[in-house]
């Protein structure tokens, strides 16, 4: 019999006791309603973001510590490099999907990887700041940074430029002696939407900026579009990382400019 059930022979001698019918109130008494005292303080929210400046673009961010920082630095270990990359996840995905096409084209330069996934410039500026090429003397450095300003935070195409225009400065600040091939930033997404024509934006500005002689800008981007002007899912499986076809149209077209730079 369940718990709160009453007993019908104890019903039944209560009416004989009483001589009338019980009530359901003195058969069943009343469920407390009493309810379990709980936490009803306010819980704090948690604070927007402060909205992207100009300057964050161009400001080195802090990754003392961080595990981005210390691999770059692992790397750095090596002295003999001849060549870097330098940049985001797709720079950092010559390890992946580009892989057998680094090893043909960059391994024989004892080429170092060093691009980190989710970058941005000012990510960029803060690894630079905190000593990943001291010691380095490569012939030639590649760049290609600028995505992640735009598709994380919709920054500004002059705040994504500026930025750049940093990097390049830094970089040769560091390793004077070095040649930089600055490459524009990869088209990424549909035809039109606000990332596609932020890069158009942000690559006319470099197009036109003066970087001096040991700087050499090339545009690729052209190359990975369709008739349409669409990214083939063959070379851009998810509209911003290459595949390997696409790694491999990326080292075709660098190679004539990197060629006579690392001789």
């Amino acid at each position: 019999m369940p718990k709160n059930q009453v007993s019908p022979l104890f019903v039944l001698a209560l009416i004989l006791f009483l001589g009338r019918p019980l009530t359901a109130q003195e058969i069943s008494p009343p469920t407390p309603t009493t309810q379990p005292a709980t936490n009803t303080a306010p819980v704090a929210a948690k604070p927007p973001a402060a909205p992207r400046q100009p300057e964050d673009a161009v400001t080195p961010a802090p990754v003392a510590g961080l595990g981005g920082q210390m691999k770059l630095l692992k790397r750095a270990e090596d002295k003999n490099m001849q060549l870097i990359f330098l940049g985001d996840s797709i720079t950092a995905f010559w390890q992946r999907a580009g892989l057998p096409v680094w090893t043909k084209y960059y391994a024989p330069y004892d080429a170092g990887d060093m691009g980190i996934s989710g970058e941005t410039t000012g990510q960029t500026l803060g690894h630079l700041a905190g000593g990943i090429l001291d010691g380095l003397h490569p012939k030639a450095v590649v760049i290609l940074i600028g995505t992640n300003n735009i598709g994380k935070f919709r920054d500004k195409p002059e705040w994504v430029a500026a930025g750049v225009q940093k990097i390049v400065a830094t970089v040769h600040e560091k390793l004077p002696q070095s040649q930089i091939v600055l490459m524009a930033i990869f088209p990424c997404g549909k035809k039109g939407d606000f990332r596609r024509t932020t890069v158009e934006a942000t690559n006319a500005i470099l197009s036109k900026t003066d970087f001096g002689p040991q700087v050499h800008y090339l545009d690729i981007g052209a190359k990975f579009l369709d008739a349409n002007g669409e990214l083939p899912k063959e070379l851009f499986p998810d509209l911003l990382h290459p595949s390997l076809q696409g790694y491999q149209i990326w080292a075709d077209n660098l190679q004539p400019v990197l060629d006579p730079l690392m001789k």
